[in-house]
C-alpha cells in the first residue's frame, strides 16, 4: 500500500485504502487496496503422519484444512502459529520451520505463513472456540495429498503448491521436507 494511500474503511478483518495515481497517459485514477491480518498455517507432523483439521464454521460447509488462524496485532508470525496450534489442538511443538510465506493477491496486503511443526506433545486440553468446530485427524502423506487437492479443502495456496510439485515432479522433495529431520 503506497504511503499516500488513505484509509477509507476499517472493518473487523479488512481495511480499505484508496489513493490517486498517475497513469501512463498522464491521466489520474483512484486505486484501491485491501489490508488484512496475516494468516498463519501449521502442518504438524507426527512420525509418518500429518495432522489436519476437519472444521466447521457457521458461514461455510464443513471441510478439511490445515490448522491455524489469524495473526494478532504486534504478534510475530511464528509466535502466532504456535498460539493458534495450541488453541486448536492443545498441542505444542519443539521444532518449527517456515515452509513458505506468500502474498497471493496483488490488490490485498495479506501474507500467508505456512509452518511445519515437529516433535509434538500434548500440553493442554483442546478447547473449541464458539465460532468453530474442529476435529483433528491423522493422515498419511498420500491421504494428505488426496484431501488437499479436493475443491473443498480450504487452504487453497497449499493445494496450488501441491499441484506445482506434481507438475515439476518434486512431490518427493516436498514429502522429505515434511518428514526429514
Amino acid at each position: 500500500i503506497p504511503e499516500q494511500a488513505m484509509k477509507k474503511f476499517s472493518g473487523i478483518i479488512f481495511d480499505t485504502y484508496q489513493w490517486e495515481q498517475t497513469l501512463f497517459d498522464g491521466s489520474i485514477a483512484t486505486f484501491e487496496m485491501l489490508k488484512r491480518p496475516s494468516t498463519l498455517q501449521v502442518i504438524p507432523v507426527i512420525g509418518d503422519k500429518i495432522l489436519i483439521a476437519y472444521e466447521e464454521q457457521p458461514n461455510k460447509p464443513a471441510s478439511y484444512t490445515v490448522l491455524g488462524g489469524r495473526q494478532e496485532p504486534g504478534e510475530e508470525s511464528l509466535a502466532g502459529a504456535q498460539r493458534e496450534f495450541l488453541e486448536e489442538t492443545g498441542m505444542g511443538a519443539k521444532e518449527w520451520t517456515l515452509y513458505k510465506s506468500s502474498q497471493p493477491y496483488t490488490k490485498m496486503d495479506w501474507t500467508i505463513y505456512t509452518y511445519i511443526a515437529k516433535d509434538i506433545q500434548q500440553i493442554q486440553e483442546h478447547t473449541q472456540e464458539a465460532g468453530e468446530k474442529i476435529v483433528i485427524k491423522e493422515v498419511t502423506f498420500s491421504e494428505f495429498i488426496d484431501i488437499a487437492t479436493t475443491p473443498e479443502f480450504w487452504a487453497k495456496e497449499i493445494t496450488l503448491d501441491i499441484f506445482f510439485h506434481q507438475k515439476k515432479g518434486t512431490l518427493k522433495e516436498f514429502k522429505q521436507q515434511l518428514f526429514h529431520r
